[in-house]
């Protein structure tokens, strides 16, 4: 289950990816236990319980609950009783009655008498029920029925936290190379305050050699979209920003998916702006090689809690 940083380190990053079993055993019972999970926008718990195990379905689900918040859970419990399952008794009084019946039947008919064979499949000659548990042993039975959930769900949330610390440092590295992206971005000739002044002035004359009779409002609101275009600064600030977020996430651990994802969503937003504003080949690479890194951060988070 997720849990909030400590003193000791952060929590766990936890996959939403995992497969575990657990066994136990309750008198002549013997149950196991498979459960799997998979990625899920929320927690969806999907359960297979044998006959007679409908009572313990609200507390499964609730102990799932308690150790998951998000993905797509599927647990089977098997349940086998070993020796008798059944007791056979045979209804003398009635059988008597029947073979007594079929032989005067027979004689009064010239026939044969029907065998004790055919007489034992009348219905009611033969009862077969079977075999119930006490109330106690019912209960003792859910209580391993449940304690064996648990263990398989304390086994389960182990592997998404092993899964989850290989993601960390996947995640890590490739904000790492986000952060080297918005670095080169950062130093790029063409970013100088002189190249974006002259850009700008070149930008204004082209402008005003297109449209003289342009008023000075609408000259005015036409060198402010211009200005804006010019750089790229505001882009690559909330991208550091959004940089500094996501790293703090990762060291926080925990259930983080959603929020990563977000960022994600923001990250790529960030790089399509920077594509559509480029003056440069290099600004564009750039922005195009961001595209590809949030493809793949925003691809692994998808298997995060």
């Amino acid at each position: 289950m997720s849990q909030a940083p400590s003193a000791a380190g952060p929590a766990p990053l936890a996959s939403m990816t995992a497969f575990a079993r657990a066994a136990g055993a309750a008198g002549p019972w013997r149950l196991a236990w498979e459960v799997r999970s998979v990625n899920g926008k929320g927690l969806d718990v999907r359960l297979r319980l044998p006959p007679g195990f409908d009572l313990i379905e609200a507390e499964v689900r609730a102990l799932a609950g308690r150790h998951l918040t998000r993905g797509s859970l599927n647990a089977t419990l098997t349940a086998a009783r070993e020796g008798e399952a059944v007791s056979v008794s045979v209804n003398q009084a009635a059988l008597e009655a029947l073979l007594t019946a079929a032989r005067a039947t027979a004689h009064k008919f010239s026939v044969p008498a029907p065998g004790l064979d055919a007489l034992l499949t009348v219905k009611g000659i033969v009862e077969v029920s079977e075999a119930k548990e006490s109330e106690a042993e019912m209960r003792a039975l859910a209580a391993t029925a449940l304690a064996a959930f648990e263990e398989a769900l304390t086994a389960l949330c182990a592997m998404r936290a092993r899964e989850g610390e290989a993601l960390r440092a996947v995640l890590a590295g490739r904000l790492d190379a986000i952060a080297a992206l918005v670095a080169a971005a950062e130093v790029l000739p063409e970013r100088s305050l002189e190249a974006v002044k002259a850009r700008l002035a070149e930008q204004v004359r082209a402008l005003l050699e297109a449209a003289p009779a342009l008023d000075s409002d609408r000259l005015s609101q036409e060198a402010i979209l211009i200005a804006t275009r010019a750089d790229v600064r505001e882009e690559l600030d909330r991208l550091a920003a959004h940089l500094a977020q996501a790293r703090h996430l990762l060291a926080e651990g925990g259930p983080v998916g959603r929020k990563l994802d977000f960022l994600a969503q923001e990250f790529n937003r960030e790089a399509n702006t920077l594509c559509s504003k480029s003056n440069s080949v290099q600004l564009t690479q750039i922005g195009l090689d961001l595209k590809l890194l949030v493809d793949q951060f925003r691809e692994q988070i998808q298997n995060v809690e």
